[in-house]
């Protein structure tokens, strides 16, 4: 397909024959397509037809699978290409400041993004206050974006993607719940950086179709199909149609477009009298960020009433609480009449709420949904096979109703989220943006539904939504902005009232008006002036350092202050960081003890002679045993046992002091607790130790000739723990699995998070490298680690009294090895983990069980067979618990230790080439 502008000589972008699959779905099906240079593109269409797979292609943050596509004249297959043209292409995902840091402040994004496109502090400083000034951003520097509008946040994100002056400008949906007056200025900005330069390209993605008449060019696209290219008028001429909504329509394939049928709204025929819901001065508040400010507003039963906002002004946030979701902390809300009250379950059967996302069960089929659902809601079990069928006739879904949701397009899966809030014959309807990415003739469908329900069933429908053309549809609309409600009236009397011809011209009318009134409103900026605009889109800058060198510090530390700056602003993580090794120190190096002392013992002595009190106070009188009361018969034995007073029976048989000296064989019973095997051990150990003992002492008193014992005995002494205390073997062990486990594990988490929320985009379409990136990760949980080392080190010194024989540099230097090992560690897992609980339990796995089975921690690894051996012998932990016990039992210093230092420093490379191998520079699809 080829475009008819002729404002430049070479397409931008060319796209040949191009394919892309997410495992059995088709995102993207032999797309050929040329999108002209030098003006603003359009892809249009409703979510999931493909536009965000492509714009992905063509920034270079997504592998290509089949097919070619060009952008300014080279192949994105080519990562030199890609490499070489990454200054000259800026990228913003969809989502509402999906590229930003929440935790950082309106000048830390830009700055970041500066940084990593090499920029100079002197450059850094000159580009980020020309752009903040010229979005008018400028007043709020210091605001974290996680708490600017959503208006705000785009216009920062504009920011960060205009920091290294681009040719082409790539932005998929970048006004998505923006409020109108937001979205009106952001074009207004774009229209005025185009102006000043007319060279760049730029590629938008759009479900507004009102929005993209204002394009110079326009592709149409369904699934993953271009159904048509050209002007918006072009499009209108070649549908014959009057919106460019309805040319979509008519664009759509013959056996779809069938199933659409004009929406008819009917004029209420509610019962004006009765009110369904009432809200009086509706408050909430989450710590000092108030969502929504005192809301009142009455709405009739039968009535369509829309919610009108952008995201984030309090819309959820209310219809939370008028389904008692959600606690009010001030005002007032009926429904029917009655106080909402969550425990109120009469009320609440009489309201159906259709969240924003889908939340329901897609392990379960359709039917198994709508089925559980009745039942939840207590309906006759006899006549819910009935009001299934019911359902699934009005919905349209008899035909599917044994698929699985996830099988189904987002129109069907919104046709059934209706269906189950409707389910137990509700006389109320609150849906929070059900059409939202639903394509159009799906959407017309879902609002034929409610209409019906509205004009035949009397149902009151409270629904928010973004589209005005669906507002315009609702009996009556209030405008919320900034967690107030503007106004309430009809469609039609807001247009009159304001002297608007559209809806959208008649709130930002209002908005504009709230603007006037409160100073101090986030969404209202000063428009900047064509003069500071210009010097912020000027292109003649140019980085200090060259984009195209391998490897730079200032990069690599861009991401380091970045994630420095997050750490030390989360107080969750920064605790966890810094205390969690010492807490679970505490819990491990005193919990965890294989020490034996002040075993509780009872005896039956049947001999009750002098040799048998003897015997039992050798026991007795040792620091090992507590005698109790004797014991009176084997059942005594077994109660006390039971109960747990005793851990021990001694038994002396009759005639015990006469056999003995007669030298006849004796046996003495030693009852022993064994519902723990290694306490029990232990126990029969000392035991056998002491009855040794005993013996040897009589032969010395009596002579050999008096007992028949044995002449020769063991004397054991102990070296290096001549106490045998289990602390000083154990703190030396657990320090080592300590400073594996929580750094692996923060280090995992903080790759992983950067997936969660889009972020690691930024590593996709900026020149930063793959080992820019993973050293710059790294490096702030490396300082953690070490703090942690100190901090575990002087707690076993100072309180657990273990005391450090060996060399303390040798042991510093050892722990900044290994934890070089651990936090590479959690690099190369974070490379295969896509969600933070699967980093959280992959982590902890793959760290605690090599650490602990393979490292000698509890058997040598010279006594290890097969794999188990292999991995004892290269596994990090091995190595450095032979260095910590060394070191603190026996005096080594770096001469004694060279092998395992040597092995921990030749792991160092070996991990980091793992995970540089594992992690790609480009998303590849699944």
């Amino acid at each position: 397909m080829t475009p008819t502008s002729g404002k430049a000589s070479a397409p931008a972008v060319e796209i040949t024959d191009v394919s892309l699959r997410f495992g059995a779905a088709t995102a993207l099906d032999r797309v050929t397509l040329n999108i002209p240079a030098g003006c603003m593109v359009g892809l249009i269409g409703p979510d999931g037809v493909g536009k965000s797979s492509l714009l992905a292609l063509i920034s270079g943050s997504r592998a290509l699978q089949q097919g070619d596509i060009t952008v300014l004249g080279g192949s994105m297959g080519d990562k030199k290409h890609r490499r070489s043209i990454c200054p000259d292409i800026a990228y913003m995902p969809q989502g509402l400041g999906r590229n930003l840091y929440a935790t950082l402040s309106v000048y830390e994004n830009v700055d970041f993004f500066a940084r990593l496109f090499g920029q100079d502090r002197a450059q850094r400083h000159r580009r980020i206050t020309e752009l903040l000034t010229a979005t008018g951003l400028q007043p709020f520097t210091d605001r974290p974006a996680g708490k600017l509008s959503g208006g705000m946040k785009q216009k920062l994100g504009l920011c960060c993607a205009l920091i290294h002056d681009p040719r082409l400008l790539i932005l998929d949906e970048p006004t998505t719940g923006v409020d109108p007056l937001s979205r009106r200025q952001f074009w207004e900005l774009i229209d005025r950086i185009r102006a000043q330069q007319p060279g760049m390209s730029v590629v938008v993605a759009t479900a507004y179709m009102e929005e993209a008449s204002r394009f110079d060019w326009l592709v149409a696209m369904n699934a993953g199909h271009v159904l048509a290219t050209g002007t918006p008028r072009q499009l209108l001429e070649q549908s014959a149609a009057d919106t460019l909504e309805q040319a979509f329509i008519a664009l759509l394939p013959d056996e779809i477009r069938a199933r659409h049928r004009p929406v008819v709204l009917p004029p209420p025929q509610g019962d004006g009298a009765v009110t369904a819901i009432q809200a009086e001065d509706l408050t909430r508040r989450f710590g000092d960020f108030t969502a929504v400010d005192h809301v009142s507003f009455t709405i009739r039963r039968g009535e369509i009433f829309g919610f009108l906002g952008s995201n984030g002004c309090g819309k959820t946030t209310t219809m939370k609480m008028l389904t008692g979701l959600l606690p009010t902390s001030e005002g007032r809300a009926w429904l029917f009449g009655q106080p909402v009250d969550p425990h109120d379950l009469a009320t609440r059967r009489r309201v159906g709420y259709m969240t924003q996302s889908f939340s329901l069960y897609t392990e379960l089929t359709l039917r198994q949904n709508l089925a559980l659902h009745a039942r939840l809601f207590k309906l006759d079990p006899a006549l819910i096979d009935t009001r299934v069928a019911e359902m699934a006739q009005r919905f349209d879904l008899s035909e599917v109703l044994d698929s699985y949701p996830e099988s189904l397009p987002l129109g069907q899966r919104q046709r059934l989220s209706l269906a189950v809030a409707m389910i137990h014959q509700p006389e109320m309807l609150i849906l929070d943006e059900p059409t939202s990415g639903v394509d159009p003739i799906a959407r017309d469908a879902f609002w034929r539904i409610m209409i019906d329900l509205a004009r035949t069933d009397k149902v009151t429908i409270f629904i928010s939504t973004h589209f005005m053309n669906e507002a315009e549809r609702c009996d009556r609309i209030s405008l919320m902005h900034a967690g107030k409600v503007l106004v309430s009236d009809a469609p039609r009397a807001l247009k009159e009232r304001q002297g608007a011809d559209t809806l959208e011209q008649a709130f930002i009318a209002y908005l504009e008006q709230a603007q006037a009134a409160e100073q101090t409103n986030d969404s209202v900026v000063a428009r900047p002036a064509d003069a500071d605009l210009a010097d912020a889109v000027h292109t003649g800058s140019s980085p200090s350092i060259s984009l195209h060198d391998r490897f730079s510090l200032r990069r690599l530390f861009s991401y380091t202050r970045r994630e420095s700056l997050e750490l030390r602003r989360d107080p969750v993580r920064l605790a966890m960081a810094l205390l969690g090794s010492v807490l679970l120190m505490l819990v491990i190096g005193y919990g965890i003890s294989l020490d034996v002392e002040d075993l509780s013992f009872a005896v039956i002595d049947r001999d009750d002679s002098a040799l048998s009190r003897d015997y039992v106070l050798n026991l007795s009188g040792s620091r090992y045993f507590i005698e109790k009361p004797a014991l009176r018969d084997y059942a005594d034995l077994d109660r006390r046992m039971r109960a747990g007073d005793i851990s021990l029976a001694i038994e002396i048989p009759a005639d015990f002091g006469r056999d003995l000296q007669r030298g006849e064989p004796v046996v003495i019973g030693a009852w022993i607790d064994g519902a723990m095997p290694t306490r029990a051990e232990t126990v029969r150990g000392y035991v056998q130790a002491m009855h040794a003992e005993w013996l040897t002492t009589q032969t010395r008193r009596h002579g050999q000739g008096t007992l028949d014992t044995a002449s020769v005995t063991i004397a054991t002494r102990y070296r290096y723990n001549p106490d045998v205390k289990s602390i000083v073997a154990m703190v030396p062990a657990v320090i080592p699995l300590l400073l594996m486990l929580i750094p692996a594990i923060l280090t995992a988490l903080s790759v992983v998070r950067e997936k969660e929320l889009g972020s690691i985009v930024n590593l996709y379409v900026t020149p930063v490298t793959r080992l820019e990136f993973l050293l710059g990760k790294q490096l702030p949980y490396l300082g953690m680690a070490m703090v942690n080392f100190f901090l575990l080190l002087m707690l076993a010194v100072f309180f657990q009294q273990v005391p450090l024989k060996g060399s303390l540099p040798a042991f510093t230097v050892a722990a900044a090895l290994y934890v070089t090992c651990s936090t590479a560690i959690g690099l190369v897992i974070s490379t295969l983990m896509r969600s933070q609980t699967a980093a959280l339990f992959g982590t902890a796995v793959l760290s605690i069980l090599p650490a602990v089975q393979f490292s000698g921690m509890i058997d040598p690894v010279s006594s290890l067979e097969g794999m188990g051996a292999v991995i004892g012998r290269i596994y990090p932990t091995s190595h450095f618990l032979t260095i910590s016990r060394g070191i603190f039992s026996k005096g080594l210093g770096f001469s004694d230790l060279h092998t395992p230092f040597l092995a921990l420093a030749l792991t160092i490379p070996l991990l980091y080439l793992l995970g540089l191998a594992l992690l790609k520079k480009q998303d590849k699809a699944s």
